[in-house]
């Protein structure tokens, strides 16, 4: 006959396990306290991001000049021809080394290519005086030329993100620089009154833009570069607006999951891009809403800067154009008008997966993207 449990063993039982239950969930909810804590008060310190090994072979005032060198030293896998990435100005250079294993620069290396990057520094006021024109004229050549005094090459390939492409096209333009053997150009406004309805915003600027130029005396220009400074937390704040649901969806995520470590770090350094933006000079600013967001200046192909001008028209090396399909920052169709700009004999478009930042470092980029690039780069740059 089975013998009951006495009442007393059944209420010893029933206190060991509410113990139990407390103790895992003091313990859950201390891991929850310490997670949120380091996520939001020293997300910086979890990051990932950033950690491969590079040398600084060159700097002026507050850019400096970055060069990692390819994982292989000589042979058949070794590229003659080094990359150049021209990062925007306002996006810091973590997004192109993210993960230690979803790094942009890391894969260019352990394909054979020595890789340099332009660090564009952290503006202040004190650049308030930095123009677009600055940049074009006088700190790209500059860097591309101690890029050739150090890699002792002289033709180069340029990797250009968002503004960083409009960089390396109006550059190779406007020097007619024949040593640029290749362009890569990811997402970078050439039209920008083609970009959906960003696109749309900035072609209802122009109206009223061209009233105030028929009319008046007033000039942009006129007003200090001081005065349209923005600051870095400006930028990161108008990225994410670009995606205020995506980034509410990716907070809620993270609050789910404040108990997994792995999660939050992983959080955190997907993060440390977009959290960490940096400004833009006045004068740049100033120019981006007069040539791209009214004038459009890029889509004609013919790009000013002061007593000279650079064609489009006069780029000839190979191009290769790249479009996100979910991207709504600058779209596709943003991107493709560049093929009709540019003389280049060897000249393709596509459109891949992913977004603005997706293209350089997103989850999918590993395979939907970096293989594209590489295997039309590798083809051109021995």
């Amino acid at each position: 006959m089975t013998q009951l449990p006495k009442v007393k063993d059944t209420f010893v039982n029933a206190k060991t396990a509410q113990s139990i239950l407390k103790t895992r969930a003091g313990k859950q909810a201390a891991q929850v306290f310490s997670n949120a804590a380091d996520r939001f008060l020293r997300g910086h310190q979890l990051a990932l991001s950033g950690k491969t090994p590079f040398e600084v072979v060159y700097e002026r005032e507050i850019i400096s000049l970055r060069f990692y060198k390819a994982d292989v030293e000589t042979g058949e896998n070794k590229h003659r021809v080094p990359l150049v990435i021209i990062p925007p100005l306002a996006a810091n250079t973590l997004v192109f080394d993210l993960f230690p294993d979803r790094s942009l620069i890391r894969y260019f290396q352990s394909q054979g290519f020595d890789v340099y990057m332009i660090d564009w520094g952290t503006p202040s006021r004190k650049q308030a005086k930095y123009n677009f024109g600055t940049y074009i004229k006088i700190f790209m050549p500059d860097f591309i030329s101690k890029i050739r005094e150090h890699s002792g090459e002289q033709q180069l390939s340029l990797y250009g993100w968002s503004l960083g492409g409009a960089i390396s096209l109006c550059y190779t333009s406007l020097f007619k620089d024949k040593n640029i053997k290749n362009l890569m150009i990811l997402a970078s406004p050439i039209n920008t009154h083609q970009s959906g309805y960003i696109g749309k915003l900035y072609q209802k600027l122009n109206t009223p833009a061209q009233w105030v130029r028929t009319n008046t005396n007033f000039r942009i220009r006129q007003i200090p570069s001081r005065y349209f400074h923005i600051h870095g937390w400006q930028n990161t704040l108008g990225f994410k607006l670009t995606d205020p649901v995506g980034n509410f969806k990716n907070y809620w995520q993270l609050l789910k999951n404040l108990n997994d470590r792995q999660f939050v770090i992983n959080h955190a350094t997907s993060s440390s891009f977009v959290d960490n933006m940096l400004a833009y000079p006045g004068g740049v600013m100033r120019d981006i809403i007069l040539r791209f967001w009214i004038d459009n200046e890029l889509s004609t192909g013919i790009v000013k800067f002061g007593d000279q001008t650079a064609h489009l028209k006069d780029i000839e090396c190979s191009v290769l154009a790249i479009g996100g399909d979910t991207d709504i920052i600058v779209t596709a169709e943003a991107v493709r008008p560049l093929m009709d700009l540019i003389s280049s004999p060897d000249k393709t478009f596509k459109i891949l997966s992913g977004g603005h930042m997706g293209l350089v470092s997103g989850s999918q980029a590993p395979q939907a993207v970096w293989p594209v690039i590489t295997a039309w780069l590798s083809q051109r740059s021995n």
